[in-house]
């Protein structure tokens, strides 16, 4: 068991550049979901800093300024600070994009080499560029004259493309690349491209990376469902701070387990039903402040059926959540189902793996 003064010396406060960040455990850029209410919920429960849903240089540098599109830049200063996540192909217009992005007020500007959605791949965008090196280096280049100093620009990996020599040999040159040209991190997927969420993630790779990288800042990812999850990758890797995605949907809990094991007291029980609607009706009047109450039903379906997860009828419940539209239906179903205060459950990790990452149309 790890005492409470070697979590103290494992979970230094996490830096990224210039920026402090605090508590070394944040959410990570989660695309169709990490958008500002999920972000804002995260942070009130313990996440240091989170990263946006990815979005496309080409949607970003066309996007007019315009009242029913103000929800893809929007961020606060009570989330800060929050960084923006970019995928495209061209370097010259990824930069564009970028600038977009710190224009907007992001913190930092987070490129994402990482996607393995197959729509992705093949317009040479995400998790491709890990199979060019020239292109991947010069993106992050221009990235980093784009963007103003005081932003600091990061970059998300897998291990590569497979598991192949050569494609290892491209992860090392882009990484080494990448922090010469004055990235101030790295989050780096234990899986490969052609794994998308399949099978483990390589927690193995992910320390000997950290080990290569020594002081640069690194974070991993994978397989992330759980607070001790959060702290074993820490404690197995040595990475600074690892971001939690798929294990964060509907269950910002998360965060202050994270925090309250990292004290050296017991887990936490998982929220009770009072706590979970509390949230859930705050996730949302946020929601319908940012979307309108026409948009904000059929948007939060995917959340509920996420955060059903945490109720001990959880199988009854989701297809409720599956069927919202309204204000009405949404409290509808917190009213017959959150009603009285009882014990949670926490959520079974099948629940997380069945679904890998949902790509929305500004990242195709």
């Amino acid at each position: 068991m790890t005492t409470t003064q070697s979590w103290r010396k494992l979970l230094r406060p996490l830096k990224i550049g210039e920026l402090e960040i605090g508590f070394p455990i944040v959410q990570a850029a989660l695309s169709g979901y990490s958008d500002w209410p999920m972000r804002l919920l995260a942070r009130r429960h313990g996440a240091s800093y989170s990263l946006c849903e990815v979005m496309l240089d080409q949607f970003l540098v066309c996007l007019k300024d315009r009242e029913k599109n103000r929800h893809f830049l929007f961020n606060s200063a009570d989330e800060q600070p929050v960084a923006g996540q970019l995928m495209g192909a061209e370097p010259a217009q990824f930069a564009l994009g970028a600038r977009r992005l710190a224009e907007a007020g992001f913190a930092v500007i987070d490129i994402n080499f990482g996607c393995p959605v197959k729509k992705v791949l093949g317009r040479c965008r995400g998790g491709f560029h890990l199979s060019q090196p020239k292109v991947a280096l010069e993106i992050v280049e221009r990235t980093r004259e784009m963007v103003p100093s005081h932003i600091p620009v990061t970059v998300k990996m897998r291990r590569g493309i497979d598991d192949t020599a050569e494609s290892r040999d491209h992860f090392f040159e882009i990484l080494d690349g990448a922090f010469s040209a004055g990235i101030s991190a790295v989050t780096v997927h234990g899986r490969t491209v052609k794994q998308r969420y399949n099978g483990p993630s390589n927690w193995q790779f992910l320390k000997e990376v950290k080990q290569h990288l020594g002081s640069r800042t690194m974070l991993g990812s994978g397989d992330l469902f759980s607070a001790a999850d959060c702290l074993r990758m820490i404690q197995q890797t040595g990475v600074d701070g690892v971001t939690v995605a798929r294990g964060a949907i509907g269950n910002p809990w998360i965060f202050q387990q994270c925090l309250t094991l990292a004290s050296g007291e017991p887990l936490p029980q998982p929220p009770r039903t009072g706590q979970q609607r509390n949230v859930l009706e705050e996730h949302w009047r946020l929601a319908e402040s940012l979307y309108g109450p026409l948009r904000t039903g059929p948007l939060l379906r995917k959340f509920g059926i996420k955060y059903s997860a945490s109720h001990p009828d959880y199988l009854s419940i989701r297809g409720e959540f599956g069927k919202v539209r309204t204000s009405a239906d949404w409290f509808g179903v917190l009213d017959r189902w959150y009603r009285d205060d009882i014990p949670g459950v926490f959520p079974p990790p099948e629940i997380h793996r069945v679904q890998g990452s949902t790509c929305n149309d500004q990242c195709g």
